[in-house]
Parts: C-alpha cells; sequence; structure tokens
C-alpha cells in the first residue's frame, strides 16, 4: 500500500513525497482508497445487473454522511495497512482524517438516519441508490458571536472532493412553469424553463466491502450559462441570471421559507432533485429490464419524510405522459413500487404548498394531483366518510388559503406508510393520518430507527470497543445485537473499571479539545450531561437551561450540601428564521458566561455550548457522555436517534416517554434509565382540558425563582428584557410543558446525582446500557424494510 499512495501521490497528486503537505497525502490517501473501492463497486453493480436483482432507492433532501475516510478504512479493514504506510513517511492518519471536511448534506436525524441506512444497505448486500442533492453549501457553519448564532456558508466543497465521480451520461432536463397542451391522443407539458440536472456519484461502503453502493447526488446547471447578447449589451449580471438560478437549487439547504420566493425555492429544490431520480429510475429500468410494467419487481422506492411526495406526481406523469400507459394502471405501478417514510407528527414539517405556487411552477403535476385526488375521494365516499373525513384526506386543503397537502399525496401513492418508532406510528394512526388510517386500515406499519454499529461504536469509541472485545470477542461485530453477551458483565466489578476508564479517557479528550477551542477548563470527573441536537422549542433545551439555573441558585444556596460536580454540555443550530430558537442558544451563552464566572459555586457547575455541531463533533462528545438528555414534550418526537447512539456508549438516557424512548427503556431496563414528565396522553389531554401553566408555577418556588431570573435579566444584564416574551409564553400558554414537567424533571436530576454517586451501580447500569441497545442497529431495521416493505430479502 505505501507504493500505491506515493504513486499516487506522484501520478495523481502530482507532489513528490518530499514536497508534499499534508493535504496532499491526504488526497493521495482517499485516492488510493478510492482505487480499492472501485473494484468492489463495479464487482457490486454487476452482481445486480447479471442477477437481473431488484434495486431500492432512496430519496432524501439530506445525507448527513460525516468524514468518509476513517469510515470507508475501516469498513473495508485497511486501517491498520494505511497507518503503517503513512507512518513510514512520518504521518498519522488520524491527523489525515482531520483534514477532511464534514460534508455539509444534512441538517440533523433525518440526514443523519439516511447516512445510516445507505452503510447498512451495503453491509446487508442489498443493492441501492441513495439520491438526494449535492448542496454546494448545505446546512449552515455555525458561529457564535456574543452567544448569537451567526449563520455562514460551509464551504466544504472549496478545495474539491476526492471522493465523487461525475456522471455526465446522467444528466436529464427539469422543467418548471410552462403549460399544458393536448397533441393528437396525449396530453404533453411544455415548460417555459429548464435546468439540467448531472448526477455526481460517491460510493457507500458495507462492513468488511461486502457491497459497495451509490450514493447519486444532482447538482444542477443552465442549458445556456450566459447570454451573450445580454452581456454584449453591457448588462453583464443579467446575462448570468440563468446560472444563478441553477446555481440557488443547490446552493443551500433548506432555505427560509418565510417569504414567498424562499417558498418557491423549497418547492423548486425538492421537485429538481426529485423528478431527476425518478427519471434516472425509469430510465435505468427501460434500459434493461424493457417493460415499464414490471416496475414493482425490479424498483423500491423510499421516500424519506414528506420532501419527496412530489415523487408520485412525477412518476405518474412519466408512465402516462412518457410510457402511454393508462392511468389507472399507472397508478397501480406507481402505488406498488412507491413507500413512504413519516418522520414527524408537527403540522409544519407535513409539508403543503400554496395551490397557486404549486400549479404555476408544476401545472402537469397539479392536474395528476386533481385526477388522484378524486379517485381518492370517490373512494373515501363509498367506504362511508363523513363529509369532515372526506375534508381531511384530500390532497387539497380547502381551509382558508388552498394549499396542496404533500404528506397526503405521499400517504395515498404509496403501499407503505411506516412510522419510525412504536409510539410515533400509533400517534400517526390516531392523529396527523388518522382518516386516511381509517380508509387504508393495512397500510401504516412501524419500522423503528436504528444506528450503524460501526460509526457510532466501532470507529468514534476504538478504546470502548477494543474492551468489549476481550470480553465477549468479536462476535457482535457483525451482529450487533451479540452486545447482550456483556450483560454478564454488568456486576463485575473489575470490568466496571476497565469501562469506567475508557469514559474517563474519552472526557479528558473532549475536555482537552474544549479548552483548546473554547478556552473553557472542564473536570473530566465531574459528570458530564449532554443534550446536543437540533435547537427546537419540543426538544425542550430550555427546559433543561430552566432547571440548570434552579441548580445554580441552589448550589448558591446551600453551599454545606455535597454537590455532584456537574458539566452541562449543549450543542445544536437552529434554523436561521426561527427566532426562538435562536434566542434560546443566546440564553445558554449567557447562563454559560454567568454561572463558568462564578467562583461561589466553583467547580460544581459548568455550562458549555459548543458551537457548529456536527457529525465529527458528535463523534468526540457522545463517547465522553455521562448522561444523554433526551427531554422533548411526549407525543412530538418520531424517533431520535442520539439517544440509541449515546446508550451504545455506556451513557444513561434521562427522558420522557416519548419517541424510541419508550423502546430503550423496554431494552434496557427501567432500572437504567430515568423517565420523567408527562406522557402522550397527559399532554393531549392538558391541551384539550384547559391547563394553567401559572398555577403550577406558582406552586413551584424553584421554578418560579428560575423563570424570574431569567426573564428579569439576571443573565442578561446588557438587556433585561431579552427573555421576557420567552418566558411569558411559558407562563401564558405553555405548549411545549416546561413548567408542566419542572418539578418530576428537577427530581429526576437529583435522583441521577444520588445514581452517580453509587459508582458500583452506575458502571453496572451503563454496561446494561450497552448490552441491550444492540437491537437499535439500523441492520436490524433495514432488514425489517427490505423485508416487510421492499421484498428484497
Amino acid at each position: 500500500m505505501d507504493k500505491h499512495i506515493v504513486r499516487v501521490l506522484r501520478q495523481r497528486v502530482g507532489k513528490d513525497e518530499r514536497a508534499a503537505k499534508q493535504h496532499d497525502w491526504y488526497t493521495a490517501s482517499i485516492l488510493a482508497l478510492r482505487d480499492e473501492i472501485i473494484e468492489k463497486w463495479i464487482d457490486s453493480t454487476r452482481r445486480t445487473y447479471d442477477s437481473s436483482g431488484k434495486r431500492v432507492y432512496y430519496l432524501s433532501m439530506e445525507f448527513l454522511i460525516g468524514r468518509l475516510l476513517r469510515d470507508a478504512l475501516s469498513n473495508m479493514g485497511m486501517t491498520r495497512e494505511f497507518e503503517a504506510a503513512l507512518r513510514a513517511h512520518g504521518l498519522d492518519l488520524a491527523a489525515l482524517e482531520e483534514l477532511e471536511p464534514d460534508a455539509a448534506l444534512g441538517n440533523g436525524g433525518l440526514g443523519r438516519l439516511a447516512a445510516c441506512f445507505m452503510e447498512s444497505l451495503a453491509t446487508l448486500d442489498i443493492p441501492a441508490y441513495g439520491y438526494g442533492i449535492r448542496y454546494v453549501n448545505g446546512m449552515f457553519r455555525q458561529r457564535i458571536d456574543d452567544g448569537w448564532q451567526v449563520e455562514l456558508p460551509e464551504t466544504w466543497l472549496a478545495h474539491g472532493n476526492p471522493w465523487e465521480f461525475e456522471r455526465l451520461e446522467s444528466t436529464y432536463r427539469i422543467g418548471f412553469g410552462g403549460e399544458v397542451v393536448a397533441e393528437g391522443d396525449g396530453v404533453f407539458w411544455h415548460p417555459a424553463e429548464h435546468v439540467e440536472a448531472t448526477a455526481i456519484d460517491t460510493p457507500v461502503v458495507g462492513w468488511r466491502g461486502k457491497r459497495v453502493n451509490t450514493l447519486r447526488l444532482w447538482t444542477a446547471s443552465p442549458l445556456d450559462p450566459i447570454k451573450l447578447d445580454a452581456f454584449n449589451a453591457g448588462d453583464h449580471f443579467g446575462a448570468l441570471s440563468e446560472q444563478v438560478r441553477a446555481d440557488s437549487l443547490v446552493r443551500v439547504l433548506y432555505p427560509a421559507d418565510s417569504s414567498s420566493a424562499g417558498q418557491e425555492l423549497r418547492l423548486r429544490q425538492e421537485y429538481f432533485f426529485t423528478a431527476a431520480s425518478i427519471q434516472d429510475i425509469v430510465r435505468r429500468h427501460i434500459q434493461y429490464e424493457g417493460d415499464i410494467r414490471t416496475l414493482p419487481d425490479k424498483a423500491a422506492i423510499q421516500l424519506n419524510d414528506t420532501h419527496p411526495s412530489v415523487a408520485v406526481a412525477e412518476l405518474m406523469r412519466l408512465l402516462v405522459d412518457e410510457t402511454g400507459l393508462e392511468f389507472n394502471e399507472a397508478w397501480d405501478i406507481c402505488r406498488r413500487t412507491v413507500s413512504y417514510t413519516n418522520h414527524t407528527l408537527l403540522p409544519e414539517a407535513l409539508e403543503s404548498w400554496p395551490l397557486p405556487l404549486f400549479e404555476r411552477l408544476l401545472p402537469r403535476h397539479m392536474q395528476i394531483i386533481y385526477a388522484i385526488n378524486s379517485r381518492v375521494l370517490r373512494e373515501a365516499r363509498k367506504a362511508g366518510c363523513s363529509d369532515a373525513e372526506i375534508a381531511a384526506i384530500s390532497l387539497i386543503d380547502e381551509n382558508g388559503e388552498r394549499r396542496v397537502r404533500m404528506a397526503n399525496l405521499a400517504f395515498v401513492g404509496a403501499h407503505s406508510v411506516n412510522g419510525v418508532a412504536a409510539l410515533h406510528t400509533e400517534l400517526m394512526k390516531e392523529t396527523v393520518f388518522a382518516d386516511l388510517h381509517k380508509l387504508y386500515p393495512d397500510r401504516i406499519n412501524n419500522k423503528t430507527n436504528g444506528v450503524t454499529p460501526r460509526r457510532w461504536l466501532q470507529q468514534c469509541n476504538p478504546g470502548l470497543t477494543k474492551v468489549i472485545r476481550e470480553a465477549i470477542g468479536d462476535a457482535f461485530l457483525d451482529d450487533a445485537a451479540r452486545l447482550a453477551d456483556l450483560n454478564a458483565f454488568a456486576d463485575d466489578r473489575q470490568f466496571g473499571e476497565r469501562v469506567a476508564e475508557v469514559k474517563r479517557a474519552n472526557k479528558v479528550v473532549l475536555s482537552d479539545y474544549i479548552k483548546k477551542t473554547m478556552g473553557i477548563r472542564l473536570d473530566p470527573d465531574a459528570l458530564f450531561d449532554v443534550q446536543i441536537k437540533r435547537i427546537h422549542e419540543y426538544k425542550r433545551q430550555l427546559l433543561n437551561l430552566i432547571e440548570t439555573v434552579a441548580l445554580y441558585d441552589q448550589i448558591r444556596s446551600h453551599p454545606e450540601r455535597d454537590w455532584v460536580p456537574r458539566v452541562k454540555i449543549f450543542g445544536g443550530k437552529a434554523a436561521s428564521s426561527y427566532h426562538n430558537a435562536k434566542l434560546v442558544i443566546k440564553l445558554a451563552n449567557d447562563v454559560a458566561r454567568r454561572i463558568n464566572a462564578d467562583p461561589s459555586v466553583g467547580g460544581l457547575l459548568k455550562v458549555v455550548f459548543v458551537p457548529n455541531y456536527n457529525v465529527s463533533l458528535a463523534e468526540r462528545i457522545i463517547p465522553a457522555a455521562d448522561l444523554s438528555e433526551q427531554i422533548s414534550t411526549a407525543g412530538m418526537e418520531a424517533s431520535g436517534t442520539g439517544n440509541m447512539k449515546f446508550a451504545l456508549n455506556g451513557a444513561l438516557t434521562i427522558g420522557t416517554l416519548d419517541g424510541a424512548n419508550v423502546e430503550i427503556k423496554d431494552h434496557v431496563g427501567d432500572d437504567n434509565i430515568v423517565i420523567f414528565g408527562l406522557t402522550a396522553e397527559e399532554v393531549a389531554h392538558k391541551r384539550a382540558n384547559g391547563y394553567n401553566p401559572r398555577e403550577v408555577i406558582d406552586g413551584s418556588r424553584e421554578l418560579s425563582q428560575a423563570l424570574t431570573a431569567i426573564a428579569s435579566g439576571v443573565f442578561s444584564p446588557d438587556d433585561p428584557d431579552r427573555y421576557k416574551d420567552l418566558i411569558r409564553g411559558i407562563h401564558e400558554h405553555d405548549w411545549f410543558m416546561c413548567a408542566a414537567d419542572f418539578d418530576s424533571y428537577a427530581a429526576a436530576q437529583r435522583s441521577i446525582d444520588a445514581r452517580w454517586e453509587d459508582v458500583v451501580g452506575w458502571r453496572a447500569a451503563a454496561i446494561r446500557n450497552i448490552a441491550n441497545v444492540g437491537w437499535f442497529s439500523s441492520d436490524r431495521t433495514i432488514s425489517e424494510y427490505a423485508r416487510d416493505i421492499w421484498k428484497v430479502l
């Protein structure tokens, strides 16, 4: 391998090994590894074609893939080989891995789940393509200025991407606007404008290199990059307008949609990548299979959340307009091919578009949606649905501004609709899809999420992996369920000490990183209490901060008590237009500034908000966590996957009975998780029956004092009114039940203190968490999709 890396360095990077810098060696290492991967990639593709196998096509707006070098080396079994080859030139592989930028292709759990699924599809030897957008800047880079979030472009592609391959032969024209006209016996859409979508492929390596699948991301270009007549007439900026228009499609993930222009761009993005993907799927099928009628037998199209829902209308357009099928036959093929995963119960996340906007941009698709709707509503009327139920089932929301309901389109256009945790799936049936579920009672099913144990245990926590291997052998590396063998060691004090040593070493590494990057000194012997995830009111970082303020007040008021030293670590990004979420980030930094500078709490409490949370930071923080904060308002988190990653790395969970927390509790046991707060049913009951948060606040001295301190400017002396409206929201409606759950949460935190002081008991509980969450492997999740939905196993 040494000779191969050097040859690549000279011939493809163009550097002599004596003159090469670290980034040259980094590029050469990836290219050399890529050469090994390509052979398996080609073999995987050939095997699929030779067997005429069925493929899975996973459509997602996000793929939060993180760094790929370490992942690919590990899965190919070539880490030691590369370490030795680079060491011969005085280079450290780990240092080169740090040079790789995080691909800015996702925001949070949805995108990371898609990345885990792609890795598991390859691991299970299932032929698959992931389809998305090759964002140039993607999710913003977060900087914290004076405590405030500042959004900056994430320039991950500034120096190119050695992993990817441009596929010029896979280029498709994507239309917008225009008109629909009848021509002979057919109906044809004549778009007013076009862009070209070109495929950029990245190989995705499965465990032990069994299969290499393809992540195909689309980039956009105009048909005419410059209007020469306008340029020569002096309109230099206007001459490039088509280039700018195309660039905007692939520039930013989730552009703010608070303006009509932002809404239009979001819809254009979703159609752009979905249309290119569906055209690619249909082209491949016809090229190799010939008969479009066999599409459901050879292709399984999975919609990852509501963003790609327009795929239903686009597939119907191609089947009817391009291949000439009759509408009913096309509809049968579409529904047997498409399946849909729902990831949220939040109404605002079940996308809908103003009907005039949708019809202007996609006139033919609007006609098709009306045709689908008429069939579905006639079916509902025949089934005896009431007028109210029919109105809820309709693909067109007629209340107020008429809007196209994309979640309903995905639901009716799919043969399978799945939730991502047992509780979430039941709530889908009872709430957002209640009427559709009544009409199609066999369509909704559950597929609880999972995470890949390769990245989230073996790669991010090699110390713990080594200890586990020495205890139970290597079987768990291929089957995460075999981690259950660790239960036999839960009460083994010597094994507990070894696990604790690894945890402390990980905390030292994280502490060193935070000291170096933020200047904050942490005590690695303190309890590391971590909440890292997208900043959203339902995830309740605010509840955590209120309890932090209450704890701060208690430590100052009662210095005589034996307080457990605690480090509160926060991280996450707020959507650029989400005012309250950005205010929560500012509050976290204001609280941190006050507490960290107060000598009266000594080393008993530290608060840290780590900027620019991403996959690479998660890989540092999660192995160092003692306590995992999974405290969303019950009934609002679909699943969560951070909860699984933390437990897999030996952190105890403090959480509500929400999302996958319910199933984690079932697997690890009631004694090895700390549950607090209202259930989903109790939250719904309070909201429906006149909940009065002021009474709750008045009845809780700690809560009242903490809210008063925040609202009165104790933590914001430069602007005493900064948090008044934020706290007023808790007093007036408390939609997210921060006040309702505070006393239970605070009591749970004090029970955590007591558990922490029982060193042996804490270690045993941590080991039981590691042992019993192997079920939450994405391999298990994907095998369920493959067997029950895609029919490929």
